[in-house]
């Protein structure tokens, strides 16, 4: 996926496994925004990273024990939370869950 897709139908975009083993599919994104959905199993761990984007998260599904910069929170499914730029954070999954995350700029890295 490489063109600006700025519509998005259910079940479009391909999942792709991410290095800790969960799902992610790219949604839509421009060059300043980008919905990605991240698929997870109850255990799976997004683990602990940084990265200079602003990213936004909803919890669609589940349960998430959720941590940024040494702090850790529970969220349930209607909940989310923001991670500034280049702060440390991740994610267990408590059950099965899916989260929706905004990113600005995009991340290229995804594409």
């Amino acid at each position: 996926m490489t063109e600006t897709k700025i519509f998005a139908q259910p079940g479009e975009g391909e999942w792709v496994t991410t290095p800790d083993g969960n799902r992610r599919r790219v949604v839509l994104f421009t060059d300043e925004l980008m919905v990605v959905q991240f698929a997870f199993r109850k255990n799976g761990v997004g683990d602990l990273h940084s990265h200079p984007h602003v990213q936004s998260s909803y919890v669609a599904e589940g349960r998430f024990e959720v941590t940024i910069d040494g702090v850790t929170e529970t969220i349930a499914a209607g909940g989310s939370f923001i991670v500034p730029s280049n702060r440390v954070h991740g994610v267990k999954a408590l059950e099965d869950g899916l989260l929706v995350d905004t990113f600005t700029p995009h991340r290229a890295d995804f594409l």
